[in-house]
């Protein structure tokens, strides 16, 4: 499943993200949005753990949560062509 982060520290690395997740199950992998043009953080990123119960428990204890000097925001991840679908059917 895939999981959306937001509100990260902008100092928050990859390596930090993955071992909060990691406590809550196996993560498959993990990446923290950054700008191209310098390379700093966007202040979100992803997660994604194949096991839905873990992926589960990591969204319930995880929202709300410090993560470094931020209090995170977690959730389940929609992919674009279902934002796309929804936008157009309604």
């Amino acid at each position: 499943m895939k999981i959306l982060i937001r509100n990260l520290d902008r100092e928050t690395t990859e390596q930090e993200l993955k071992a909060a997740f990691e406590a809550h199950g196996k993560v498959q992998s993990c990446d923290v949005v950054k700008e191209k043009t310098n390379g700093l953080s966007k202040g979100f990123g992803f997660v994604e753990m194949p096991k839905p119960g873990e992926a589960k428990v990591a969204v319930k204890t995880l929202n709300d949560s410090m993560l470094g000097a931020n209090k995170i925001r977690v959730k389940y991840a929609q992919d674009k062509a279902d934002t796309q679908t929804k936008a157009q059917t309604d």
